[in-house]
């Protein structure tokens, strides 16, 4: 099947753009943004992706404010062409590779509506391959890039509107892609041995002249087999930017963390990180949580709304709860993240903490599936 980019010298396969160099179900590509006020007031998140060989594409968006979380879902037949990223009232659209985006939610009948710009502050910082099994089953084999900005536009939910100021929210956009478990469970086989495992932090920072990405993949063990980080240059004019991956990108030798975990759950109540240079110079980060959003608006761990699930030709649905009703040990809660405070050589900016952790991790203590703090 033929697409537009075809007409483009981008072929890594002798196949045409749309068909995935593997048959694995598990293919995807995907769009992922969150954008939160300097102060921590709110924070929204947004997904997009497409799961070519289950032939399914959806989307969701979500924002939390206050005491309570408000999610859209949608989902559709993937379409034939892979850049048409349209579900139901739901849009996204690419002004400008890797500097500018737009993302639509028309008004519809879930009451979540809104119209954002994301306009880039740093250029993208491209992630190592990330890459793991479970046994001799490939889990994840992944590319990743992020990249820094800034939003504004307006969001509407339950009778409420914000005004996304530019000047005040700022976010991060992820892309993806590559193979990673979605849909439903693959058929029965033998079962695998031990419990599953994750454990993931990821903290992009915002600082006035600057940006510092960190990301770590560790094991049960608590030995680190991914890391992530760097400090990036920001710049003032968005045309000014690098069209690809930074050339200035100031790649980090290691990382530490070290996490205080709220009593009862798995999530950080505070966290210091530490970005560390070739030559030994340290960064040491103080994060402050400041409002904390379920992923699960999103999609990710969604009991109903998961990613690469068939839902029709077309369907969406939104749904909102009481942040302090959740239960914080629930399977579908563990997936967050966190606006933070950030504290570095005198500093001070605004980020996200992410984490994900599940099954053992000797440093903190966790021996189960899902046994407390």
């Amino acid at each position: 099947m033929l697409t537009k980019f075809d007409d483009y010298p981008i072929h890594q396969t002798p196949e045409p753009i749309a068909q995935p160099a593997s048959s694995d179900r598990n293919v995807y590509d995907r769009y992922w943004f969150n954008g939160y006020q300097d102060d921590g007031e709110f924070y929204f998140g947004i997904g997009s992706a497409i799961y070519p060989n289950l032939g399914i594409q959806d989307c969701g968006f979500s924002i939390v404010r206050g005491d309570e979380q408000h999610a859209f879902h949608a989902s559709r037949r993937a379409p034939s062409e892979p850049t048409e990223c349209e579900i139901g009232p739901f849009k996204l659209e690419v002004l400008d590779p890797m500097k500018r985006l737009r993302m639509v939610l028309d008004d519809n009948d879930t009451g979540i509506s809104g119209e954002l710009d994301f306009t880039a502050r740093t250029a993208c910082v491209e992630e190592g391959r990330q890459r793991s099994h479970r046994g001799r089953q490939l889990q994840m084999d992944v590319t990743r890039f992020a990249q820094f900005g800034r939003w504004e536009g307006e969001i509407r939910y339950a009778g409420e509107t914000v005004r996304i100021d530019q000047t005040r929210v700022y976010g991060t956009k992820d892309r993806s892609w590559g193979l990673r478990p979605v849909g439903p469970p693959d058929p029965a086989g033998a079962p695998q041995a031990g419990a599953g495992q994750v454990f993931f932090l990821w903290a992009p920072i915002h600082w006035q002249d600057k940006c510092t990405h960190f990301g770590v993949f560790e094991d049960g063990e608590s030995y680190m087999w991914h890391k992530d980080g760097a400090i990036l240059p920001v710049y003032d004019d968005v045309d000014d930017i690098p069209g690809t991956e930074e050339p200035d990108k100031h790649a980090m030798a290691a990382l530490e963390h070290d996490i205080t975990y709220l009593p009862g759950t798995r999530r950080a109540g505070a966290a210091d990180i530490a970005l560390i240079e070739k030559n030994g110079k340290r960064h040491e980060i103080q994060l402050e949580p400041l409002i904390c959003f379920r992923m699960k608006g999103i999609g990710y761990m969604h009991p109903e709304w998961g990613h690469g699930h068939w839902k029709g030709e077309v369907a969406y649905a939104g749904e909102s709860w009481k942040v302090d009703d959740l239960e914080p040990m629930a399977f579908e809660n563990q997936h967050l993240q966190q606006v933070v405070r950030a504290r570095m050589d005198g500093q001070e900016g605004v980020g996200v903490l992410e984490q994900l952790c599940f099954g053992p991790h000797a440093r903190y203590g966790f021996k189960e599936v899902l046994d407390p703090a």
